[in-house]
This record gives structure tokens, sequence and C-alpha cells, in this order.
């Protein structure tokens, strides 16, 4: 009888709570992110760059990128971008301003090169947030490469 009601008392406090629902839990072990590396080498585009989606959940996409030379200057009009660097060097552009900007579909814009913008180097365990409209673009040196785990965050159009 002390047991029944040992048990019904730790149930009551969360103790032997049921198990929870984990609809849109995700999990991604660091072994697995290190491997994407590898995966998405072979991939690489014209523009050197390569990435994985992994999923999405209502207003936030997660996703791997791999690139092996510069991209291109980015701005996101609706999009924040939160990078978790995996492996590799590069240098981030951030704040400055694109020259000869040009819409690539809609809310997102596409440039060659910028001007006056500050800059951060990146290594394997930096994290960075880039707000939604800051323009920016990862510069990655000849012979180097840098992968990074992407969350892409959906924010209100104003």
């Amino acid at each position: 009888m002390r047991y029944t009601t040992l048990a019904a008392a730790l149930l009551c406090a969360g103790a032997l709570a049921p198990a929870a629902d984990l609809t849109g839990f995700a999990y991604f072990k660091s072994s697995d992110l290190k491997g994407y590396e590898q995966k998405l080498a072979p991939k690489i585009d014209k523009d050197k760059v390569a990435t994985q989606n992994l999923d999405r959940y209502g207003n936030h996409l997660i996703m791997v990128a791999h690139r092996e030379g510069p991209g291109q200057v980015e701005i996101h009009q609706h999009t924040a971008d939160v990078f978790v660097v995996q492996s590799g060097e590069g240098t981030l552009l951030v704040g400055g301003t694109a020259e000869n900007p040009r819409n690539t579909q809609p809310g997102e814009i596409r440039a060659a090169s910028m001007k006056n913008a500050e800059s951060r180097k990146l290594s394997a365990g930096d994290v960075v947030h880039i707000p939604a409209k800051m323009t920016h673009q990862l510069m990655v040196e000849p012979g180097k490469q840098i992968t990074y785990f992407v969350v892409k965050i959906e924010t209100p159009a104003k």
C-alpha cells in the first residue's frame, strides 16, 4: 500500500510524469553535423557552395552549408540567419552597402560586392546572428573551406 501512495505522490509531483509530446523536437549529433563537410563537398555548385536542408519548423528552417569560396552579398528582407561554424574558417563581412544590388526572388537581394562593411573572422565553434535586412557576405580564401549549421528565422514583415 505504501508503494502505491509513493507512486501517486511522485506522479503528482511530476517525477513520474507521462512521456512528453515531442512534436517538433529535433536532435542533431555533433558527429553527424561534422560529417556534412564530406557529404556536401562533392555537391559544390558554381557559386562554391552546397547546402542541405534538415527540416522546417513553423517560422524557421534549419540547414547545413559548406563553402569553398566567397559567397555573394546577401540581404534577406524577412529572414534572420544564425550560423554555428562546424569546421574550417572564413571572414564574414556585415553591415556594408551592397553595390549594384538585384532582387533574385521575393525578399532576397544579392550583389557581387559591398563597401564599408565590418569584418569578422570565423572558425569552428563561433556563432553569429545576422538580423533580417542586414547586408552580409561570407568570404572563403582559395584552398580553404567552411561548414556551418544555419537557422533561418522568418521575421514578420514591417
